[in-house]
């Protein structure tokens, strides 16, 4: 990174401090270590890395192996509404296999009860499908027992103002899949498909004019070598708002081309596939060297995403500590453990010292700042729509999660009177989270937790490889 770290950008409400970027030449691999204190926020990298490391990501990994987490309803096919498909993947990982009507284990035997109410339900805990368990295939598969459970957190109907386009659930082509099955990974899904999507997201949802080309963008022009000094000095006299979307949307994409380079097919011998870090594909995607200084920019905004959604996780704390609030699955013993993980997991987060101020966006006169949040929202739920345009089934699945689960954050974010005010015996009309975004937005956060280990990961690799 030819030029440093970009100084932070002006901006209404902001405490910009330069982010420092030191970099290490080693012998044929050069290591990117993003150090030091987040533009507009005012939170260092290292304190992160300790807090997840030692707090956050041991506890949300048991999370996500609850059975309430687990099952994300999803439709995969939902056709795009931007352009005409090219076809859906070909490979083998990125399709859906459901498991055959006659493989469907017994699952839980539930009432007409809902997520609120307690009942006593003696039964057994889903099972594993078995047999869709093929090269991390989508297994979408729960018994008809399991269905039942489930029906009770579709009907709620949320009246708030949506972050994303969400699926309906009642919607015949809606199917339950079983995330641990169905690991985010490499699946070779790439190439014009996977470009078009993210280019769509970019140049057309992140405020930018089409005059300003995003750095190692594969479809713009060629527009000569400034290392993306253009589009920062673009990106720097933005308000805080825009300039925090287009973090948080390029967070996202280091967060999933992180999973992606931690889960990498290495070789496939006898039919049994072999996973893990790909180090030349994390260099191709981060290297300050070979991205042109772009990497630990990208690296740097995952971090600051990963803050936006721990700030939302400490702010809905009180929606879940009411003990009208029960994540029903029929297993009382079970859901009563799932809730206690979860509020312990919500006191660490309410513990961190170093949080987002979120009030210092959409601050300004009440009309101008309504209308920029009403923008911000239209925004980023077009782009939560577009996930239905990517090709891959596998790449589909965990993008929407994810884009659900980051709307989930910012719909919490902003929606702090109405969680304050909510009655502890009764629901809210003023709040709501419906069962799919409450999935969605821990699943999300586990997704940045486990890309800030893996980060670590590879910087340990990196180091040994000298």
């Amino acid at each position: 990174m030819s030029r440093g770290a970009r100084r932070a950008g002006a901006g209404r409400g902001t405490a910009a401090v330069r982010l420092l970027v030191t970099l290490s030449l080693l012998p044929g691999v050069v290591e990117a270590q993003v150090t030091g204190v987040l533009d507009d926020c005012l939170c260092d990298v290292d304190s992160i890395d300790k807090f997840n490391t030692f707090k956050i990501f041991p506890k949300m990994k048991k999370l996500q192996e609850r059975d309430y987490f687990r099952y994300y309803k999803v439709n995969l096919k939902r056709p795009c509404p931007f352009w005409a498909e090219d076809g859906h993947c070909s490979i083998k990982d990125c399709h859906v296999e459901p498991c055959p009507e006659s493989k469907i284990p017994v699952g839980i035997k539930a009432g007409s009860s809902n997520k609120y109410l307690k009942e006593a339900n003696n039964t057994k805990e889903l099972e594993d499908c078995e047999q869709a368990n093929k090269l991390g295939a989508i297994n979408s598969t729960l018994s008809n027992q399991s269905k039942e459970a489930f029906i009770d957190w579709a009907r709620y109907d949320d009246s708030q103002d949506h972050f994303c386009e969400l699926d309906d659930e009642r919607s015949p082509t809606a199917q339950y899949v079983d995330l641990l099955l169905n690991p985010e990974r490499y699946t070779g899904y790439k190439g014009p498909s996977a470009w078009r999507v993210w280019n769509s997201i970019y140049e057309e949802n992140c405020f930018k004019p089409r005059s300003v080309y995003r750095p190692l963008n594969p479809l713009a022009p060629s527009r000569g070598e400034d290392d993306g000094e253009s589009f920062y000095t673009w990106l720097e006299g933005l308000c805080l708002e825009k300039r925090v979307f287009y973090k948080l949307i390029s967070g996202l994409h280091a967060s999933i081309n992180l999973h992606l380079c931690a889960n990498y097919l290495l070789e496939e011998t006898w039919g049994k596939p072999s996973w893990g870090p790909n180090i030349k594909e994390f260099k191709r995607r981060f290297d300050p060297v070979e991205t042109k200084g772009e990497g630990p920019r990208r690296l740097k905004n995952l971090y600051f995403l990963y803050l936006i959604e721990l700030r939302a996780l400490s702010k809905v704390a009180p929606y879940f500590e009411r003990s009208i609030v029960d994540l029903y699955t029929g297993n009382v013993e079970d859901d009563a453990d799932t809730k206690t993980l979860l509020l312990d997991i919500f006191q660490d987060t309410k513990s961190f010292p170093m949080h987002f101020d979120e009030k210092s966006m959409f601050a300004g006169d009440k009309k101008g700042a309504k209308s920029l949040k009403e923008e911000f929202r239209l925004h980023f739920k077009n782009i939560s729509r577009i996930m239905d345009c990517v090709g891959c089934d596998k790449c589909r699945l965990w993008g929407k999660l994810q884009t659900q689960g980051l709307g989930t954050a910012l719909k919490i974010l902003f929606s702090e009177k109405e969680i304050q005010k909510l009655p502890e015996n009764s629901p809210s009309k003023g709040f709501q989270l419906t069962r799919q975004e409450i999935v969605a937005l821990l699943n999300a956060f586990g997704r940045l937790s486990t890309s800030i280990r893996e980060l670590q990961n590879f910087k340990v690799l990196l180091q040994h490889s000298r």
